[in-house]
């Protein structure tokens, strides 16, 4: 059997993780007759006299200062997108501003539900380590109130003999701020996400579009080789609206500015597209899930459009046969591109396994593993989702794989696979 090491670490739920976000009430009267509940809050903050909205901002802050990284700010910004909202004037003055972005704001525990599905990249900076450690991030998949899914990050050191240590969370989480700006690569909608003096452990993505509202889902980084050959990271994710799902991809080149952009093409419908670190023969390429069941090899030479591909990889053994699908991206080396999956079998019982892909010629399969390298364990199989183990992505450091993943839909923990004897166990 693969030698597998399990670490102690565990990242849970953390209902006290919270962040400030905007307090949707409707604009628009529910009547021809009636003035908008958002229109009333702002009448009654602009009627206050001075000292009773004074007194009133200082309850707040108060109340939630102590919580939030830069709560006044925050509350003027919230007031800009309020006072366009309902044609406000601008002769208004500080204190009310604040006070009325304050009642269109409210908490929310990112991490309440759930934390899962990890992906994970080297960092940006690897200065001041020892030989052989690699500074890493490793992306979250965060549920909070609603179900709504988030991208969130933590930041570790890998040590060259198996060591783990994760980097401390700041005391404050922050949600990214976006604007909207046309793409030149497919002409659709492009979202860049900027963050100021925040830590990147302590920063959110939340949705923000119709077609994200209901969740970012499932983000599988990569640090990517591009054509001037410095590295950027980018990553597909599920997008889902509550209704239908749609593949986009994140992109980055220093974890501070992002940008979310939709995929274009017939296999932007399915979920689940796991990029190649490099170019394979001149173009892009993608493992991906396209009939619902097996894994596929796709081809681009744009990075925003995925069309159909080779079907490379199918259910065989029973541990898979309700269907397969990646476990993040393909991982390069000496003998080839290591890819790990997941299974399900019987009992809808998620697992985790790998196979051999061709350096030169991905689409061929060389070997695969019969039986699971990671399981539910008998001890660690409950939450909110029970029997899944799931991970996005994992990395090598030598010859071991290190291996964030989430354990049944609820929270995420880690281990080592040493390359050499998970070779030996594939047929």
């Amino acid at each position: 059997m693969p030698t597998v090491t399990m670490l102690p670490d565990r990242l849970q739920a953390e209902p006290g993780r919270v962040v400030i976000r905007p307090f949707q009430i409707s604009p628009e009267p529910t009547s021809a007759t009636e003035t908008s509940r958002a229109r009333r809050i702002v009448n009654a903050v602009l009627d206050m006299d001075m000292r009773t909205c004074q007194s009133e901002l200082a309850l707040v802050n108060k109340d939630f200062g102590a919580r939030h990284w830069q709560t006044r700010q925050v509350y003027l910004e919230r007031f800009e997108q309020v006072r366009k909202d309902l044609n406000l004037g601008e002769d208004v003055r500080e204190a009310r501003k604040a006070l009325i972005g304050a009642y269109f704001c409210h908490e929310y525990s990112y991490t309440s539900a759930a934390l899962m599905n990890p992906s994970i990249v080297p960092h940006p900076n690897q200065s001041g380590l020892s030989e052989g450690s690699l500074r890493i991030v490793i992306s979250l998949r965060a549920v909070g109130e609603g179900h709504i899914s988030s991208i969130a990050f933590r930041e570790g050191i890998l040590g060259a003999n198996g060591e783990f240590s994760l980097m401390s969370q700041p005391p404050f989480a922050v949600a990214a701020r976006a604007t909207e700006h046309p793409s030149p690569e497919n002409g659709m909608s492009t979202t860049a996400v900027s963050f100021k003096e925040a830590s990147l452990s302590g920063t959110v993505i939340f949705p923000f579009t119709s077609q994200q509202r209901n969740g970012l889902e499932d983000l599988r980084l990569v640090r990517l080789v591009g054509d001037d050959g410095g590295p950027i990271y980018c990553g597909t994710y599920t997008a889902y609206s509550g209704y239908d799902i749609a593949s986009e991809m994140l992109i980055t080149e220093d974890f501070r500015t992002f940008r979310l952009q939709p995929v274009s093409g017939s296999a932007s419908k399915y979920k689940g597209m796991a990029l190649f670190p490099r170019k394979i023969a001149g173009a892009y390429a993608t493992i991906g899930r396209l009939d619902g069941e097996s894994l596929y090899y796709l081809r681009s030479d744009n990075l925003l459009h995925w069309d159909e591909g080779v079907r490379i990889l199918a259910p065989v053994y029973p541990w898979e046969l309700v269907q397969m699908g990646n476990c993040g991206s393909p991982i390069e080396i000496d003998e080839g591109w290591l890819l790990l999956t997941h299974g399900v079998g019987a009992m809808r019982k998620y697992c985790i396994g790998a196979a051999l892909l061709d350096k030169d010629d991905p689409s061929k399969v060389l070997a695969r593993t019969p039986h699971p390298l990671i399981s539910p364990s008998d001890d660690d199989r409950e939450g909110y989702v029970p029997n899944v183990v799931y991970t996005c992505g994992a990395i090598a450091n030598g010859r071991k794989i290190f291996i964030p993943y989430g354990v049944a839909d609820s929270s995420v923990t880690f281990c080592w696979v040493d390359i050499d004897s998970l070779l030996a166990e594939m047929v």
